[in-house]
């Protein structure tokens, strides 16, 4: 059972965003002050004007903020603080009694909204034509600063202090022992939790694994040494490595130097806030021109509504520069050893693609799978393929005892 606010401080958490905000959010739509562009170049330069013009359009007129908030607030959400932060996560516990406890972390530019459509099928697998055998309670936190817990107030907030508040998060609802699920930020906080606790942690499933891509260009020794099929993987994973690097890291450097500067622009204009996200999801997802193509509309514009709304646009930022200036010893390790029992699902839309002979050099890699589908944003593109893999992981868990 969920402790009670006196045991806890664990309070109940409704959604209910006043009138008077999104009032405010269509009078800075409809007064947008829009930037010239070149003509004919694209998405080379950043998102082009006519994409966005007509996005824009549709979130002042036809999207529903109302029908996106009733949805969240069909899971029930609490806020508590750990660790002097204000920590905002849904808990959907399964009607399976002896389910397993499961936390699944989000990342940037995300936000809980990714999981709308995975925690049905994973806390009630009964109801969606699966194994009762197979279900979660199923933890969703906001990451300190992004959404409903933010913003942070002090600095330090990185993956491996934001783990250690996950395992105080769970101690409070009362889960000993748990596993976890996570991409992107999630993925890197997912791995510090059976890195640092591998006492409190069943295991790790992943739909990305820092470090594990081809971050140099391999020599003709090390494909040597690789089996076909793991040679040409390495090559792919070093040109999209290459790529990303060359022409797709400006954000990450703004936001691992500036933060502050950045969050200027992006607080006062819902359009920029838009626009620096909607870039990321053309990007990052399995998609040949639009992000629409690989993710729906309406919940990409709830995700961005969650930061517009919280006004963490900065906050959310300064995850990447905590990490990019941790000290001390409360520092995430990617590259130092995990015992914890590891899988990995590679999306093949995703610019980062991990590699098995490396990852299995830091981690204990217990299953692995590589996707025909699909990109960074596994759990809004390919919801079921992720649910499947999460579901075969920990089932392979439990037969090995």
């Amino acid at each position: 059972m969920t402790p009670s606010p006196a045991d806890s401080g664990i309070r109940p958490f409704r959604i209910a965003v006043p009138q008077s905000d999104l009032d405010d959010l269509h009078r800075r739509l409809d007064a947008t002050r829009w930037p010239d562009e070149l003509p004919g170049v694209g998405w080379a330069y950043g998102v082009p004007s006519e994409y966005l013009r007509e996005l824009v359009r549709y979130w002042r007129h036809d999207y529903d903020w109302r029908a996106a908030e009733a949805r969240l607030n069909e899971w029930p959400q609490f806020t508590t603080e750990i660790d002097g932060a204000h920590v905002h996560f849904a808990h959907v516990r399964s009607p399976e009694p002896d389910a397993t406890p499961l936390i699944v972390t989000h990342g940037w530019p995300g936000s809980i909204v990714e999981f709308l459509d995975i925690v049905g099928p994973l806390a009630d697998p009964a109801a969606h034509g699966g194994d009762p055998a197979d279900a979660f309670h199923v933890v969703l936190p906001s990451i300190p600063g992004f959404g409903f817990s933010g913003p942070t107030r002090e600095t330090g907030w990185e993956a491996r202090r934001i783990a250690d508040a996950w395992v105080e998060l769970m101690t409070r609802l009362g889960y000993e022992r748990f596993g976890a699920q996570g991409g992107d930020w999630g993925a890197g906080i997912s791995r510090e939790l059976g890195r640092v606790h591998p006492d409190r942690v069943i295991g790790i499933h992943l739909n990305l694994l820092p470090g594990a891509q081809a971050a140099t260009e391999p020599t003709a020794e090390e494909l040597e040494a690789l089996s076909p099929q793991e040679r040409e993987r390495t090559l792919t994973s070093w040109r999209r490595w290459a790529a990303w690097f060359r022409d797709g890291t400006g954000y990450f450097h703004v936001q691992s130097t500036r933060p502050q500067t950045l969050s200027y622009a992006l607080t006062d204009s819902p359009v920029g806030q838009l626009a620096w996200i909607v870039e990321k999801f053309q990007e990052w997802t399995d998609s040949e021109r639009l992000p629409e193509e690989a993710v729906d509309r309406d919940l990409m514009l709830t995700n961005v509504m969650l930061y517009w709304l919280t006004g963490t646009a900065g906050s959310s930022a300064r995850v990447y520069y905590e990490r990019a200036h941790a000290t001390g010893d409360r520092v995430a390790a990617p590259h130092e050893p995990s015992t914890a029992p590891t899988a990995v699902a590679s999306f093949p839309g995703d610019p980062q693609i991990p590699l098995r002979h490396k990852a299995e050099r830091t981690e204990n890699i217990v299953r692995w799978t590589e996707l025909d589908r699909g990109g960074h944003f596994a759990a809004m593109e390919e919801p079921d393929l992720l649910v499947d893999d999460v579901r075969a992981f920990f089932r392979q868990l439990r037969e090995k005892g």
